[in-house]
């Protein structure tokens, strides 16, 4: 498995990844691109995976969201639609937790509001709810109740969720994490691994700061130095607690990059034609790598895998017929692949 010096720490858990060398998709820009990937649409309003995934799986956890988002670097060219629930109900879409402060905005009660005093407020306004969904019926209504529930029980497990203080020190270095409150990508891995433990079904990282169209070799240096440890330190944690073989890791962007120089500063453009991912656990073959391209990294030569073919393949993992998990819309049986996608079974154990 080819791997770059600048990935050293990846490069030390190769044997359990599946490394897809043949990706490919359809959009060139980061909105539309990362919009693809996460709903298997470039338009708005499509469920994400993550929406998919609680909808069909449910939850393991009682008093966290079953998706949750961290988001490090500079956040996502296409927004909250990434991780949004679209036309599913609004339960099923994704919870940012900020990386300073309170995990949710709101989190903790203003002065002279006590415990008690929230309970039966929510209590009270839970009823006015009710009453206005026995009339009406309306899906959202019932919704809402259920997110105000969250919300109140969030109160004490984000806290508890988000203070690596109990963590040892052995753990820490591992993710290279040098201060529990600096905010960053590994923080935002060991967090993950600990939603992992609390059942959270779905938790989805966001680091985007890889568009060099210039000065390439240094920033790759440097997105690298901030990704590599803390990204194989979430493979060797989940496996040392033996949570690795039921949970699925993917990692990757939305397109590549060209192989060719970019008006001669040191830059590469965006690359639809093939690109890299890396799956572990959950299923996949371990040490193995999937699809080839040519000598320059600009066409796929075997094995293609385009991102329906992905989707469906995850979906596989999961335990789902990608063409039946679905939600009717005005009509229409939707799914995340649309009318497209064949699971790849060269990626499966």
């Amino acid at each position: 498995m080819e791997l770059s010096e600048v990935i050293p720490q990846i490069g030390s858990v190769a044997d359990e990844l599946c490394l897809i060398r043949s990706m490919q998709t359809d959009a060139v820009n980061h909105a539309p691109a990362q919009i693809l990937m996460n709903t298997g649409n470039q338009n708005f309003g499509r469920p994400s995976f993550g929406a998919w995934t609680l909808y069909g799986l449910g939850s393991e956890s009682d008093n966290l969201p079953g998706y949750v988002v961290l988001i490090s670097a500079k956040g996502t060219s296409g927004g909250a639609s990434n991780y949004g629930s679209g036309f599913l109900p609004n339960m099923y879409g994704g919870v940012p937790f900020r990386s300073a402060g309170d995990p949710v905005l709101y989190l903790s009660n203003p002065k002279g509001f006590d415990t008690e005093t929230q309970r039966a407020s929510l209590d009270t306004l839970n009823r006015l709810n009710g009453m206005a969904y026995a009339k009406a019926g309306d899906p959202d209504i019932s919704a809402r109740i259920q997110n105000y529930e969250m919300a109140y029980r969030l109160q004490s497990s984000a806290p508890e969720l988000t203070d690596l203080s109990s963590e040892p020190q052995h753990v820490l270095d591992l993710y290279g994490i040098k201060d529990i409150k600096q905010a960053g990508y590994a923080r935002n891995c060991l967090l993950a691994r600990r939603m992992i433990e609390r059942g959270v079904r779905f938790v989805q990282l966001f680091h985007e700061a890889w568009d060099h169209h210039g000065g390439l070799t240094s920033g790759v240096k440097q997105n690298a130095q901030d990704t590599d440890q803390a990204s194989a330190a979430l493979v060797k944690d989940l496996k040392q607690r033996g949570l690795l073989d039921e949970t699925l890791l993917v990692w990757g962007g939305e397109f590549g990059r060209t192989p060719m120089v970019q008006g001669g500063n040191d830059g590469r453009d965006h690359h639809n034609r093939c690109f890299s991912f890396w799956l572990a656990g959950g299923g996949v073959k371990r040490g193995h790598v999937h699809g080839e391209t040519d000598d320059l990294g600009f066409n796929v030569v075997s094995n293609p895998v385009h991102v329906n073919d992905l989707n469906a393949t995850l979906l596989h993992l999961l335990g789902f017929d990608h063409t039946k998990l679905t939600h009717r819309v005005q009509g229409l049986d939707m799914r995340l692949t649309g009318i497209a996608g064949n699971v790849v079974k060269g990626v499966l154990a």
